[in-house]
């Protein structure tokens, strides 16, 4: 058997080798040549998987180790009758850490703010299940829910006059809720002075143009992207106004990646029926330097240090932020550049790796770790 693979895809010899040949290539371009011969095409989110690259081939198998699907022709892989499987749930926790790492680096505690979820589900689900465990209040925006899925629903404009709002949602062009450019100018210009946005979800649902000109008409706003328009080709003048910035990366810790290939590697055997012969729990390597011991000071100024040792987050503002440079000096492509980042992207480890020295049995603080997955270790450990 033949497997093609986006070269990102970690542990993939460990997962698929006793299953076939394994090609590994940058996902960005694939071609149909490169695909003609292969049983399974193995992706990640950059990646448009559609009539155009797998028209005569042999591809029987699409698996997609990302949450998102808007990059797969579904109606059209349903018509040639190729199985195709995202994994839904992978890196949730993932990006649910890198908004905690975000709002640490801006020092906006989250605690004592109101919190707007756009996008409950996969992602934006598990950060308002968190969040709720810590008693922050949370509005929710989600047309596809009922109350019964949520009972914090609200409509759109309520949830923009939280603190602090964070988008989760897929791209979607069409249907009765279209997410592309949910947020234009006239929603951005309802966020209160002083309010977060932080887009994780998908680039265009935010109007990056008309989030430029909002962002020089008020310097008030804080926001984070993760996520762009155009990817890998990205606004460098809306990389400069923006608060904290990344090459889309939020759900690249490499727990959640590991849980990618895992869920894709489970539903290729199923779909091929073979065995099993790999097991996450065995493939999965521990922290070494596990624990962590909190610094003295405020509850937030103890979980600002925390989430800061674990995820330095402010370096993958400053590697986009010196790309830009580079490209603007000619040094570089953008489009090269920004790949590069997510190609080369250190390991992160999620908070559930670690075990925190002197942390509290109980009140806010304790009530905080263990929502955030932290475990609690004794001085004797």
């Amino acid at each position: 058997m033949k497997i093609l693979a986006d070269e990102n895809i970690p542990l993939l010899e460990a997962f698929f080798g006793d299953c076939g040949t394994i090609t590994r290539l940058p996902g960005r371009n694939l071609t149909r040549e490169q695909v003609r011969e292969a049983d399974a095409l193995l992706i990640r989110s950059v990646t448009r998987v559609d009539d155009a690259l797998l028209n005569e081939t042999a591809v029987q198998f699409v698996g997609t180790c990302t949450i998102g699907m808007d990059h797969l022709d579904q109606r059209y892989l349903e018509q040639r009758g190729i199985t195709y499987t995202n994994a839904p749930g992978c890196n949730a926790n993932s990006v649910v850490e890198y908004v905690y790492a975000a709002l640490c680096h801006l020092d906006v505690d989250w605690r004592k703010r109101r919190v707007g979820i756009i996008g409950c589900g996969n992602v934006g689900g598990a950060l308002y299940r968190a969040l709720s465990a810590q008693g922050v209040q949370c509005l929710c925006y989600d047309p596809l829910l009922s109350e019964a899925d949520n009972p914090d629903l609200a409509e759109l404009e309520d949830v923009l006059q939280c603190d602090i709002v964070s988008l989760h949602t897929p791209l979607t062009t069409t249907g009765p809720h279209p997410s592309r450019h949910l947020l234009a100018k006239e929603q951005l210009r309802q966020l209160p002075p002083g309010a977060v946005l932080l887009n994780c979800g998908r680039g265009a649902v935010v109007d990056n143009e008309a989030l430029l000109q909002v962002l020089r008409e008020r310097d008030d706003l804080q926001v984070v992207l993760d996520v762009w328009e155009g990817e890998p080709v990205i606004s460098l003048p809306l990389l400069e106004r923006v608060s904290l910035a990344s090459p889309h990366i939020a759900g690249y810790s490499f727990d959640g990646k590991l849980k990618g290939t895992a869920m894709i590697y489970h539903a290729f055997c199923r779909h091929f029926g073979l065995p099993e012969s790999a097991s996450l729990v065995e493939l999965t390597p521990p922290v070494v330097d596990n624990q962590l011991r909190l610094v003295e000071g405020s509850d937030w100024q103890r979980l600002r240090a925390l989430i800061g040792e674990v995820y330095d987050i402010e370096d993958d503002d400053r590697q986009l932020r010196k790309l830009g440079k580079q490209v603007r000096h000619h040094r570089v492509d953008l489009a090269k550049g920004f790949d590069s980042l997510r190609k080369h992207y250190p390991v992160r480890r999620e908070f559930g790796n670690y075990r925190v020295l002197g942390a509290p049995k109980k009140g806010p603080l304790a009530d905080t770790l263990a929502a955030l997955g932290f475990k609690r270790a004794n001085s004797i450990d």
